[in-house]
């Protein structure tokens, strides 16, 4: 009959952690339970649909139809020192990853050196019983050793701890990228804001300049008017406060928009002297946005998705806090050379190893494992209420921004509706001035109001477009869920460049 042959000792262990891997200490994640509602109060309206349907989710902005503000979208994402600081910050985060898988593997070392040593040597006195002393000479003894050595060491996961703390150094990669997203999203808004702030005063600037020109026509129609004896001196005063008065105005719109300017030079990553932007007449277009279902949102938005991986991460950490009442098993081999002789150093006869396992077991240590497991639980729950919290800041975000656009456009047809009726009488009234039925007092209120109803439309044509970016940030803008962690090197690229 044919003897079994026996498994090593040092192998059955090994197949006894395969054996246990399966197992993590420490709780598996789940995500913390949200009331999510159905729909968004404001959602009156508005038409639900899919947000990939009719909105560029890699480049939102291209739906304000401008070239120039595509082209310095574009380069806030390769210039702007922020995001380049997160692109390193999230390149961290995916080196801590790799340390943590590293850790699931054996560790080689070696080693190679030469010691010299000595003992004895000196002159010394021995007294005798008989109180002679006597004296001599001690011969010093001096050895040398050569070493060469290879020593392995593996750690067995046998709890699972290495397994939970890879699961939250990847929980903490992957919020790491999605703050990348959610950083880069927010710049992105930012800059297109304060574009869109410049254009609008832009327009403002172009209306006041028209009026300026259309007052300064009415001022010599005036002056000539009185030279003829038909108004009072005091038209022609009245006609000129007016006339300077815009052209006030106007001048003050240079250093705001300077500094909207200087806002994007920075965003880009120039310095104002480097940046100049033109003026245009044309006004970018105001788009339509889909609104995505409340369920979808947690899914689109960068903050909410960081904020539960930093949830998985703290979970994680309490399952590496219980594995440390469990004892730790680690397998060693080493193995070399040690001679006194460098001719023979490298010899079977100085040929030395080892090899076996080490169990450790920490049986006292004064409350510390589990002050640290109540830590991570704390820490745990702490991230939890962020998570929620973050979640219901960003219903609210949405919700306010449905509100004011749903409100504003209501607005907006009432204001259009203001501003047709007051031109319609300024033009009547400089009809009846002309005729002189009436005076020029009743003129300049009537233009005035008119100027009013005109700022009051640009005013509110910004306020629209404003809203519109913050609503598409609110939503998650143009950041992907799906393949966030599919491209570390795309997500990483900013930086790298």
């Amino acid at each position: 009959m044919r003897a079994v042959t026996s498994i090593p000792r040092p192998l059955g262990l090994i197949a006894l952690s395969l054996l246990l891997a399966g197992c993590a200490i420490g709780p598996d994640y789940r995500r913390p339970e949200l009331a999510t509602p159905v729909q968004f109060k404001q959602i009156e309206g508005w038409t639900l649909a899919a947000p990939g349907d009719a909105l560029e989710r890699g480049a939102w902005w291209t739906l304000y139809g401008d070239a120039e503000l595509n082209a310095l979208v574009e380069r806030l994402n390769l210039s702007n020192h922020n995001l380049a600081a997160a692109a390193a910050q999230y390149r961290q985060a995916r080196a801590l990853v790799r340390g943590a898988r590293a850790a699931f593997y054996p560790s080689l070392s070696s080693s190679a050196g030469v010691t010299r040593a000595g003992q004895g040597g000196g002159d010394s006195t021995l007294s005798t019983a008989d109180g002679f002393s006597v004296g001599g000479a001690n011969t010093a003894s001096i050895s040398k050793n050569y070493d060469l050595s290879l020593n392995a060491a593996w750690e067995l996961d046998v709890w699972g701890k290495l397994r939970r703390a890879l699961e939250s150094s990847q929980a903490d990669f992957e919020a790491s990228a999605a703050d990348l997203a959610a950083l880069r999203l927010s710049l992105q808004a930012e800059l297109v804001q304060t574009y869109l702030q410049l254009r609008v005063l832009d327009e403002q600037r172009r209306l006041l300049e028209a009026t300026v020109a259309a007052y300064a026509r009415s001022l010599r129609l005036t002056e000539n008017q009185y030279n003829a004896g038909i108004v009072p001196r005091s038209d022609v005063s009245q006609a000129r406060t007016q006339l300077k008065s815009t052209e006030a105005q106007a001048i003050d719109l240079r250093w705001q928009r300077a500094q909207l300017e200087h806002a994007i030079a920075v965003l880009v990553g120039v310095s104002p002297s480097e940046l100049g932007i033109a003026p245009r007449d044309a006004l970018p277009l105001l788009p339509q946005i889909p609104v995505a279902l409340p369920s979808q949102l947690l899914e689109r938005r960068p903050d909410v998705a960081a904020a539960e991986r930093r949830v998985m991460a703290a979970n994680a950490q309490i399952g590496v806090a219980e594995a440390a009442w469990y004892p730790d098993l680690r397998l060693s081999a080493s193995g070399g050379y040690r001679g006194s002789s460098f001719a023979d150093w490298v010899s079977l006869p100085n040929r030395f190893w080892s090899i076996g396992p080490n169990l450790a077991l920490t049986l006292f240590d004064g409350g510390a494992r589990r002050a640290e497991l109540q830590r991570s639980e704390a820490a745990y729950e702490q991230t939890v209420a962020e998570y929620r919290q973050v979640v219901l800041d960003s219903f609210r975000e949405v919700e306010d921004r449905l509100v004011q656009l749903r409100v504003q456009e209501q607005e907006a047809q009432v204001q259009q509706q203001a501003l047709e009726a007051a031109r319609e009488s300024l033009r009547l009234l400089e009809n009846q001035y002309r005729a002189g039925t009436v005076d020029f007092n009743s003129v300049v209120n009537v233009q005035a109001t008119a100027l009013n109803n005109e700022r009051s439309s640009l005013t509110l044509l910004g306020s629209r477009l404003t809203a519109s970016v913050q609503l598409i940030a609110a939503l998650g803008g143009g950041w992907q869920a799906a393949t966030a962690s599919k491209t570390e090197e795309a997500r990483a690229s900013l930086g790298e460049r």
